[in-house]
């Protein structure tokens, strides 16, 4: 077998290691039960048991209680863009976003049609190089819910501590960040992710909800788009991602046996220092793109002194099995997507590497 490469990718993203020995132990016969669980009726007591799981030990992780729900769906969060207005944006009310990146521009502009936005802040000026400060963040009028995106993959910036609005419901698309800190679960109206970057494979997308929002949810728009529908079927309404949801749980149980959310947090931070360090000290040989007070521990994001150092320097890198450094074109440069599945060895290989690659061409 080829040895595994240091996966850098920003989703379809690295799985732990042990989740995909897991999987592949199950694979041809779960539990005794003679088949995978991608055959498997999702109707069967098996798969009921792995998707009662999933919910229990995503809660478990959130410290969310009876009041919350966990659904899995699909379409990735570019559904959940649309179906979280077409829920809870009724006819003459108005829903904030806070913009910070790209996703959340999407998720505004899918809000738009389907009935009145309000930006409440952005930080575009500046390639959305920060998060913005509480300050900065102006209300409408009685917003039906403030929306925000918990990490900006394509910028590397990330909410550091998250805003608090009282009663008015505050939605986070968490897809690339969900589960890799302690926060306060119990703030959100409605958490939503895709599960490719920080949680599994894709296919899945996981939506934490609170009861009382899953109560107002609007029962006049397509059932598939109806939130009440899928919790009332426990996500089986119709045939779930199954072994999506399955690999999901795996990595739950994962996160349960490195010590939950408070150890995650430490060693993502050790991990993206390591990175981060090595930018600080490079005399701006390296640039980071976010301000350091709104940098991401998941994607870390950084420029070249010019283009074609950075064509060579992920070519270089790709040789030593360090895949996936490419930026995004709406940033260029680099990025290190070190999610909660990158090994400490990964980053610090990636930070060898920079060392080294600054040495030879400083």
């Amino acid at each position: 077998m080829t040895e595994r490469v240091f996966n850098f990718n920003a989703g379809p993203a690295t799985l732990p290691l042990p989740v995909l020995e897991e999987a592949q132990r199950e694979m041809l016969n779960y539990r005794g039960s003679g088949m995978s669980v991608m055959e498997m009726s999702h109707r069967s007591k098996e798969y009921e048991a792995i998707n009662n799981e999933a919910e229990a030990n995503m809660k478990e992780l959130l410290g969310l209680g009876d009041n919350y729900r966990v659904l899995f769906l699909q379409g990735g969060a570019s559904t959940q863009f649309a179906m979280v207005p077409m829920n809870f944006l009724q006819a003459g009310q108005r829903a904030d976003y806070i913009l910070t990146g790209s996703w959340s521009e999407k998720a505004q502009k899918e809000a738009a049609k389907l009935g009145q936005t309000h930006i409440a802040a952005t930080t575009q000026e500046g390639n959305y190089k920060r998060i913005p400060s509480l300050e900065e963040i102006q209300l409408s009028e009685a917003p039906a819910y403030v929306h925000i995106t918990s990490n900006n993959t394509i910028f590397g910036t990330q909410w550091q501590s998250f805003p608090d609005f009282g009663d008015i419901p505050l939605v986070a698309d968490m897809s690339s960040d969900i589960l890799c800190k302690l926060f306060d679960a119990n703030k959100f109206a409605l958490i939503y992710a895709g599960a490719q970057k920080n949680l599994g494979p894709s296919g899945v997308t996981v939506v934490v909800i609170r009861q009382d929002m899953i109560e107002k949810a609007a029962t006049n728009i397509p059932t598939m788009l109806r939130y009440d529908i899928h919790a009332k079927n426990n996500s089986l309404y119709n045939t779930p991602p199954s072994y999506s949801v399955y690999m999901v749980n795996l990595v739950l149980k994962w996160l349960k046996a490195q010590g939950g959310l408070a150890a995650m947090e430490q060693r993502n931070l050790e991990k993206a220092a390591l990175i981060y360090d090595v930018i600080d000290n490079s005399n701006g040989f390296y640039t980071g793109h976010a301000d350091k007070d709104s940098r991401s521990t998941m994607n870390i994001t950084f420029r070249l002194p010019n283009e074609d150092l950075e064509k060579t320097f992920a070519s270089e890198a790709t040789k030593q099995g360090m895949i996936g450094l490419k930026g995004h074109r709406s940033v260029g440069g680099m990025r290190a997507s070190t999610y909660n599945a990158m090994s400490r060895e990964g980053c610090q290989a990636l930070s060898d590497f920079m060392k080294e690659f600054m040495r030879k061409n400083g």
